[in-house]
């Protein structure tokens, strides 16, 4: 398939910079991909509504931390340490980073903060991607607390507030479960009371984990969408979630999953004599049209940038031309889009 066939026009001014004044207080547009016509749009709060006692909400626990860290060579010149994940089985606190301006620095070379050297770049992978090392986990940390910002993505065009700390972060997130570096956004319109509505209800919250990379936001360069690849990024699906997960699908009930991370995650699980099985591993599952989804019933997400692969996972959900006319709904009512912006709920 052609890349082009997932490109739509987007006025720069409803690309949301701010979240909205309460979590759920967004917008919420329902598409049922069973009929045609113009979708619903309520306020995020009314998905109550759509959820019935014996399904379950499948939620990412994933806590975001400040990843962005802004130093300066010896030279006094900036450089910005964008942490991605901890090297796998080092023995020091060796990190996957991108490092910007990547071409200027050199091996070897430390970087400083407030003139205290504190990250050693090691070695350089290609493509901006760097091996960086600090001196302890607790330097790390000292670091990461007092230099870090919240990694917001590109398309909001302003620094990081103290709002932010709070607000891009779901009410999900587990401060045992620290990792991503995006978030989770799906999950930004969910608030406490919600949840207490819905288990009220006897709706069922279950949790698994993917640690959000900061590939979520890489475009998809290739001409045709079979040739783009998605980087791997740690998932969990615990034996309690997936034992939680068969016993409401053996009585019935729905699987409501928030966000493109839990659908992939769900996605990525074997399935062995119908039941869906434990996960711990890097994931890079690509779902794109012709995916035949074996777990998700229906999906939250919020508006996903043109030509990527969100969109693209989407699309192979609910179809192309459906989604397609569903965005060119919400731009006609001014709804918000991507990370601080509004939801979809595809039944």
């Amino acid at each position: 398939m052609d890349i082009e066939l997932f490109d739509y026009d987007l006025p720069r001014d409803l690309i949301a910079q701010h979240p909205s004044r309460k979590r759920d207080e967004s917008r919420l547009m329902v598409i049922d991909r069973r009929r045609s016509g113009l979708a619903k749009i309520l306020p995020f709060s009314r998905i109550i509504d759509y959820l019935q006692p014996g399904d379950a909400l499948v939620v990412n626990n994933t806590k975001v931390f400040k990843a962005r860290l802004f130093a300066k060579r010896a030279s006094g010149a900036g450089v910005e340490v964008f942490l991605v994940r901890r090297v796998p089985d080092a023995v020091d606190e060796r990190w996957l980073a991108l490092v910007s301006p990547s071409r200027r620095v050199k091996p070897g070379e430390w970087v400083e903060f407030e003139g205290t050297p504190g990250v050693e770049l090691l070695d350089n992978q290609g493509d901006g991607r760097w091996y960086v090392r600090f001196t302890s986990r607790s330097a790390r940390e000292r670091l990461i607390a007092r230099y870090g910002h919240v990694p917001l993505p590109h398309y909001i065009r302003r620094g990081d507030s103290a709002q932010d700390i709070r607000r891009y972060q779901t009410v999900f997130a587990d401060s045992n479960k620290v990792g991503a570096v995006a978030a989770p956004t799906a999950g930004f319109h969910f608030t406490r009371r919600l949840l207490e509505q819905l288990d009220a209800r006897g709706i069922m919250k279950i949790e698994l984990t993917l640690h959000v990379g900061p590939g979520t936001f890489k475009p998809v360069t290739a001409e045709r969408v079979e040739d783009h690849t998605v980087d791997p990024e740690f998932a969990e699906l615990p034996v309690a979630a997936a034992d939680a997960i068969n016993r409401v699908r053996d009585r019935g009930g729905r699987l409501f999953v928030v966000g493109t991370t839990s659908v992939r995650t769900l996605e990525s699980a074997r399935i062995v004599d119908g039941r869906v099985q434990p996960l711990s591993k890097m994931v890079d599952l690509y779902i794109r049209p012709g995916h035949r989804f074996q777990v998700v019933d229906h999906m939250i997400t919020n508006f996903h940038l043109p030509k990527s692969s969100l969109l693209i996972l989407v699309s192979a959900f609910a179809g192309r031309e459906r989604m397609l006319a569903a965005y060119e709904q919400a731009i006609s009512e001014c709804l918000r889009f991507y990370s601080y912006g509004d939801a979809m709920l595809i039944l």
